[in-house]
């Protein structure tokens, strides 16, 4: 079971200064419905079995901004979490103790509690399970969670952070989990123009971005699986770019011919701020995703049914462009808070 914390509620005591667009009035007609889709919903959902506090969110945060979480005390979870980066690090991979890198890119964090499971493949349930994935790699943040809870039960202010959010001052994994996962969950898009102009206001974005969103609800079919207020309706696809043994969720289901090869559709919140694109970062912009839709990617028996060529013109391209372009919400300075020591 969820429980759903008002954002108006959230907006008044995160710490993060994060704008939220909430839903507005019903606007009648076939264009109604479609906006109607898109708008954001107004809480954001909490499991039963962690709900929110005040307390457990900023614990959390200071977790997540905090480098003794890495081995070497120069690395968190937010760097490749960058608020600045809209919530992901630039890189085409990312990049941790082992300076050779990750496999993969690190994904964005915006509207993480509405996308679950996640991973570019899908192998953790929920927030909860993500954090000593990436804490306990030996080629990301490399510490065990013995060192971990012995580093931060070490620091009197931890333990009274944890105290003030558990009860008690016990630091355990799971405790560390559930306080990740609260901060993490309040990490929701800003309002963009593109939410603006859902709400009513026309002069909100440009003539080519409203056809460019004809064009993503029609032509192109981007709609398909980036649906919804945070675009992207979680699921895996083949889009037709991965090859190799870069065979994404079929990893975990190696007897799907369906999912070898697919990914997680991202959300394309901030899309325009957050190339390079793709799981592995090996597309530079916008107009080059655009292009690879449009060829429709690699042939196989794994391909989506919603990838094939489209034939678009190429000012059918640049309105699409106009139009993500919209997705990104005004920047708000999000500062490092005190941390414990």
């Amino acid at each position: 079971m969820r429980h759903w914390v008002s954002l108006t509620l959230l907006a008044v005591c995160l710490p993060l200064g994060l704008s939220f667009a909430l839903a507005a009035a019903g606007e009648p007609g076939e264009l109604g419905h479609i906006r109607a889709n898109y708008r954001r919903p107004a809480a954001i959902p909490f499991p039963s079995s962690n709900p929110y506090s005040d307390a457990k969110s900023a614990l959390g945060q200071m977790l997540f901004f905090d480098p003794l979480l890495s081995r070497s005390k120069t690395r968190s979870c937010a760097t490749c979490h960058n608020p600045s980066l809209s919530w992901g690090d630039g890189l085409s991979h990312a990049v941790g103790e082992d300076p050779k890198g990750l496999p993969l890119r690190a994904p964005t964090l915006i509207d993480v509690a509405f996308t679950e499971p996640l991973g570019w493949d899908g192998k953790f349930k929920n927030l909860e399970s993500v954090a000593f994935g990436p804490i306990t790699n030996s080629a990301n943040m490399n510490l065990t969670e013995l060192e971990l809870t012995a580093r931060l039960s070490a620091i009197p202010a931890y333990v009274e952070a944890f105290a003030h959010a558990f009860g008690d001052g016990a630091i355990t994994r799971p405790r560390i989990e559930a306080a990740l996962a609260t901060f993490e969950r309040t990490i929701v898009a800003g309002e963009s123009p593109f939410d603006r102009w859902i709400m009513g206001d026309e002069t909100a974005i440009s003539a080519a971005a409203k056809r460019g969103f004809d064009i993503f609800n029609g032509k192109a079919h981007c709609s398909a699986c980036h649906s919804g207020p945070s675009f992207t309706d979680g699921s895996f696809q083949d889009i037709g770019i991965a090859k190799g043994d870069d065979i994404g969720r079929g990893r975990l289901f190696p007897t799907s011919q369906k999912l070898r090869y697919a990914f997680k559709t991202p959300t394309l919140r901030d899309v325009a701020r957050r190339a390079p694109y793709m799981h592995n970062g090996s597309v530079a912009t916008l107009a080059d995703v655009i292009d690879l839709y449009d060829k429709g990617g690699i042939d196989r028996p794994s391909r989506s049914l919603s990838i094939k060529p489209l034939s678009l013109t190429a000012s059918e391209k640049s309105d699409l462009v106009a139009f993500l372009q919209t997705l990104t919400a005004s920047s708000s300075v999000s500062a490092v808070p005190m941390l414990p020591r």
